[in-house]
């Protein structure tokens, strides 16, 4: 990409820059191997998956997450 490039990208209205964003988004999530997953993450998910295997029962509904999220 070239300055003037960036240049032409400024001039482009708020709608047809989220167009460029999702494009752009799109081209990269296309191949997902191509993103790497941060250790952080996975170590997360891990974490959050053992914990659900030690207590499958223990979920909400729907209805009890948005009244723990409106408090």
């Amino acid at each position: 990409m070239r300055v003037s490039d960036m240049h032409e990208i400024t001039k482009l209205s708020t709608p047809e820059k989220i167009l460029l964003v999702e494009d752009l988004w799109d081209s990269i999530a296309s191949d997902e191997s191509s993103v790497p997953v941060p250790q952080s993450h996975m170590e997360e998910l891990d974490r959050r998956m053992r914990r659900y295997e030690a207590s499958p029962g223990n979920l909400l509904t729907l209805d009890e997450l948005r009244t723990r999220i409106e408090k």
